[in-house]
């Protein structure tokens, strides 16, 4: 745990401008963020495609901060060692996404990394039950994975409630993370409901604050400050 930070905050580089972005990482490391979260999608789990394993290893070149990152894939299975030796300290998959989870998740352990689980919004919380005790994180999507900018689902809220809840009895070191929709008036019930680590994308990378402006702004929504 982050002494002083309990509530971990990654920026999602996805959103962050590419021509510049080792400066961006630069920016989000001076202003405080916990982690970089690195999404990957395939065009085949979700609608679009996204950015990849040399992306990555530019990533963890540019940045100390830990990378987290997140398969939007199908068949993880044939991905995850190789996201680990690009440079990822966390990778995590979505339980739809193969009906091999604990194989998987042995995997990314193996490899040397934090397995993490993640649940798209229809997916109920009972595929978690089995595989709880073995993972570092699980994710609940708060959005329909595969494009950023889109409004937090409120219904979510229990949801993640209910996740805590079974954290709490199954696997208290557990991390519990919530993605999408996230910003400076979502984020407070996120964590109230029992999330402790967040992930923001267009939140912290636009075009009316700097990412230092973003990053306070979210830190004192959590309070409400």
């Amino acid at each position: 745990m982050n002494v002083e930070h309990p509530i971990w905050i990654g920026p999602s580089v996805l959103s962050a401008d590419f021509l510049r972005l080792g400066q961006q990482l630069d920016e989000v490391a001076a202003a405080g963020a916990d982690y970089i979260h690195f999404d990957v999608m395939d065009g085949n789990f979700v609608p679009n495609i996204s950015i990849g394993l040399p992306v990555l290893k530019a990533v963890q070149q540019g940045t100390a901060l830990p990378i987290d990152s997140h398969l939007m894939i199908a068949e993880p299975d044939r991905w995850v060692e190789r996201f680990v030796e690009a440079g990822a300290d966390h990778v995590t998959v979505h339980v739809e996404a193969t009906p091999h989870l604990h194989r998987v998740v042995q995997r990314i352990t193996d490899a040397g990394a934090v397995a993490g689980v993640s649940l798209n919004p229809a997916t109920s919380v009972s595929t978690l039950e089995e595989i709880l005790p073995f993972v570092g994180q699980v994710l609940v999507m708060t959005v329909n994975p595969g494009f950023g900018g889109q409004s937090f689902i409120p219904t979510m809220i229990d949801k993640i409630a209910r996740v805590r809840a079974m954290i709490d009895a199954a696997n208290s070191s557990c991390r519990l993370q919530v993605d999408g929709g996230i910003n400076a008036s979502t984020i407070k019930r996120a964590v109230e409901a029992g999330a402790d680590t967040i992930v923001a994308g267009t939140a912290i990378f636009n075009e009316r604050q700097s990412v230092a402006e973003a990053l306070r702004e979210l830190r004192a929504g959590i309070t409400g400050a």
